[in-house]
Order: structure tokens, then C-alpha cells, then sequence
């Protein structure tokens, strides 16, 4: 049911643990807070997240007519998130399936979810170039308004895996937004001064050599750590720290919408 959305975007990295659920929620709750109708699917099946970080683990999916309701953040109903972790009794349950029943769930969350009216679906998607990944451009080749944003961390080990990914959207016609350099070295909470504690530049020169928009390092900062589980967006919490101001840079690299409107 994406008929009414206006723009999907995916969040995808070849790397597991560069925080593609963090960037994926921060990015739709910059949205949410730039007063944009925003819907956040979590296709991770064997390891959902997005519910705890959005404080949202004791909540249900509800059918409707033929479709699942998704679960909104907010009174308003500007945030609506989807993930495997709402039909989960707990979050030590483990997802253990094979490839078809994986295809079939992500199937599900892509055709029977009732987004409504959306000006952007943020998909959250697993590390790699597997099942849940073709599923989903199988599934959204015939969507025009779809693109990527690839996340990697500064290593050389994770360089080497995003670049997969970035070959991977490559073949299978995904347009690529662009990349984000997460956990670019540690910014202290009190003087602002950055260490680069893993290395730093890996992201941006990986940009270049693969032709592709970068759109910012994201260090990594005690206090936006201490927002996972809270629901709340940084860029409302701590406006004037590096993370707000990139994720507040990366909303003038999306497709265009106005709030309320296309």
C-alpha cells in the first residue's frame, strides 16, 4: 500500500552494527519534527530494533479491513512505524526462519501495511545483499520515487563490505542518494573536541572514488547515545551538537516535498 507515499527511502549498509537503525530513526524523526508525515518500516526480521529505540516495545499491531494498522509515535499521527519486533512476546524472542518465510514477511510489511498519506517511508533494511534485500527491490522496482542512503563507518573492514552494497543498488537499479560516514570519531559531550578513535575520512574518500553525493560524518556522542530508547530527535534535543546540524544538512538532500504537501 504505497500508492499515497510520496517518497521511500531506503537505509542500507553491506556492514552490520555502522548504525543503520540509528540514522533510520533519526532521520524520520527529523522529519516528524520539520512537520513532515513520515512512515518508518523495519525490515531487520532477526534483529529489530527500531521499536526499542523509539520506546515503543509494549505497543500492538491492529488489523484492519484487509491491512495491519502501524504503530504511531505521536498523538498526532505524524510518525507511523512498522517492525516484526511489535508481534515479537519478547525482545529475547529469536526470528528463526528460513529465506521464503522471510520474503513472505517483508512481502507483507511492503503490500498490507496502511501507511496512508506519507510525504516519506524510511525503510530500515539488515547489513548485506541477501533475501530481505531482494525482496525489497523487487518489490519497490516499479515505485519511481525510491532511492538509498548508504551508511559506513570509517574502517577499511567496513568500507570494504558498504562497497558491495553500493554495487548492489548499482545492478538492481536503485538510485543512490548518497553516503553517510557514521561513528567518525568521538566528539566530547563537554568541549565539543573530536578524537578519531577508529579513523576518520574512509566514508568520504569511498564517496569520491565511487561517484556518489556524501552527505556528512556523524561522530560518535554520549548524548545522542543516551537518546536511544526515549523516542525524541536529536536535532529537538540537542540542536547545536555535529549530528543535529548533519541530519538537519541531509533533509535538503532528499527528494523535494513540502510539509503537508508534494
Amino acid at each position: 500500500m504505497l500508492e499515497e507515499v510520496k517518497h521511500v527511502i531506503l537505509v542500507l549498509s553491506g556492514k552490520g552494527g555502522v548504525g543503520k537503525s540509528t540514522v533510520s530513526t533519526q532521520l524520520a524523526l527529523t522529519l516528524k519534527e520539520k512537520g513532515f508525515k513520515v512512515g518508518l518500516l523495519d525490515i531487520d526480521l532477526c534483529g529489530p530494533s527500531v521499536p526499542y529505540l523509539l520506546n515503543l516495545e509494549d505497543q500492538n499491531i491492529h488489523q484492519g479491513s484487509g491491512h495491519w494498522i502501524p504503530v504511531y509515535l505521536d498523538n498526532e499521527k505524524r510518525l507511523a512505524v512498522m517492525s516484526i519486533g511489535f508481534l515479537l512476546k519478547s525482545r529475547n524472542d529469536a526470528v528463526v526462519w528460513r529465506g521464503p518465510k522471510k520474503t513472505s514477511m517483508i512481502k507483507q510489511f511492503l503490500e498490507d501495511v496502511y501507511w496512508q498519506d506519507l510525504d516519506y517511508l524510511i525503510i530500515d533494511t539488515p547489513p548485506g545483499t541477501s533475501d530481505e534485500h531482494i525482496t525489497v527491490m523487487e518489490n519497490l522496482r516499479n515505485v519511481p520515487q525510491c532511492s538509498a542512503i548508504i551508511v559506513t563507518t570509517p574502517q577499511q573492514v567496513a568500507i570494504e563490505d558498504v562497497r558491495k552494497e553500493i554495487t548492489f543498488c548499482r545492478k538492481t537499479g536503485i538510485p543512490i542518494m548518497g553516503l553517510i560516514e557514521n561513528m567518525s570519531g568521538y566528539e566530547c559531550p563537554t568541549c565539543s573536541e573530536c578524537t578519531n578513535i577508529f579513523s576518520t575520512g574512509g566514508g568520504k574518500s569511498l564517496a569520491e572514488i565511487s561517484k556518489i553525493k556524501f552527505l556528512g560524518s556523524i561522530p560518535i556522542d554520549p548524548r545522542i547515545g543516551a537518546l536511544a530508547g526515549k523516542g525524541v530527535a536529536a536535532v529537538k534535543e540537542l540542536p547545536d551538537c555535529t549530528t543535529s546540524k548533519v541530519f538537519n544538512d541531509l533533509i535538503n538532500h532528499l527528494p523535494h516535498t513540502t510539509a503537508n504537501g508534494s
